[in-house]
C-alpha cells in the first residue's frame, strides 16, 4: 500500500474539500442505467463470468483518475491518494442468506485479475464468517452485485461526519429494454472529494471501459 500526502492549499478541489469536510459533511451519489448488451455477449461468448468481467472494467475506471483513490488519515489529519485501489467483492451463501467479504487485488493484467479474483470468491464460499477488516484494507473499495432486482434507485448512508473517501458501487441485474440489456449501477463518493461531475464521469467512463474491452476481446 503506498500513497502521496496531497497539499490541501494546492489541491484543486480545495475549496470544495474545505466546505464539505467542514461545514457540509456529505456525500454524492447516483444511480443510472448502462448498457452491458455486447459486455455479456463477449462474456458468454469466452465463457468467462460476466460479474467478474465487469468487476475488473470498475477497478481499471476507478483507478484510472487520483480522484477516485483519495483516503484521509484522521490521525494526521492528512488528505491522501492512493497508488492504487482494490476491489471488496461479496459472497452470497444461500443456505445461510449471509455475505461473506471478498479481497481481492487489483491489477490491470486481466487474465491474471480473473484468475485471481476468481480464486478467491471460491476460497470464500468455504466459510460462513462475514470477516471485514476494514482497517487492515483502507485502500480497498466496496463493490457490491445486487443480483436479486433490477432496481431504479439506491442510497447508501453514512454518517455526515465521517471522512470516509473510498468509491462504494452497487449494481443489479440487469434487464432487457427495447432490445438491449440495461445494469442499475449506484455510485456513491464523499462530496468533499467529488463533486457531480467526478460522480457521473464514473458512468461515462464505464461505458468507454466496456466497449474497449469488447474490442480486445473479440
Amino acid at each position: 500500500m503506498n500513497y502521496r500526502i496531497i497539499d490541501k492549499d494546492s489541491y484543486y478541489l480545495s475549496g470544495v474539500f474545505r466546505h464539505f469536510s467542514e461545514d457540509c459533511r456529505c456525500s454524492v451519489s447516483m444511480t443510472a442505467r448502462i448498457d452491458v448488451t455486447d459486455l455479456s455477449a463477449c462474456s458468454a461468448r469466452r465463457g468467462r463470468k460476466f460479474y467478474i468481467d465487469f468487476l475488473y472494467i470498475l477497478s481499471k475506471v476507478l483507478n484510472s483518475r487520483d480522484d477516485y483513490k483519495m483516503g484521509y488519515l484522521w490521525q494526521t489529519e492528512e488528505l491522501i491518494c492512493y497508488d492504487r485501489i482494490n476491489p471488496t467483492q461479496y459472497v452470497f451463501h444461500e443456505d445461510t442468506e449471509t455475505c461473506t467479504p471478498v479481497y481481492s487485488v487489483y491489477t490491470e493484467d486481466y487474465e491474471e485479475f480473473y484468475r485471481n479474483a476468481l480464486k478467491d470468491a471460491e476460497e470464500a464460499k468455504k466459510t460462513r464468517e462475514y470477516g471485514l477488516d476494514a482497517a487492515g484494507h483502507p485502500n480497498w473499495f466496496d463493490a457490491s452485485f445486487i443480483p436479486w432486482l433490477s432496481y431504479d434507485a439506491l442510497n447508501i448512508e453514512l454518517p455526515d461526519g465521517h471522512l470516509f473517501f473510498a468509491p462504494i458501487v452497487n449494481w443489479g441485474r440487469y434487464r432487457e429494454e427495447n432490445g438491449r440489456l440495461m445494469m442499475p449501477v449506484s455510485v456513491r463518493l464523499n462530496h468533499a472529494v467529488a463533486d457531480g461531475y467526478l460522480v457521473a464521469n464514473v458512468f461515462r467512463l464505464l461505458e468507454k471501459e466496456i466497449g474497449e474491452f469488447g474490442r480486445e476481446h473479440q
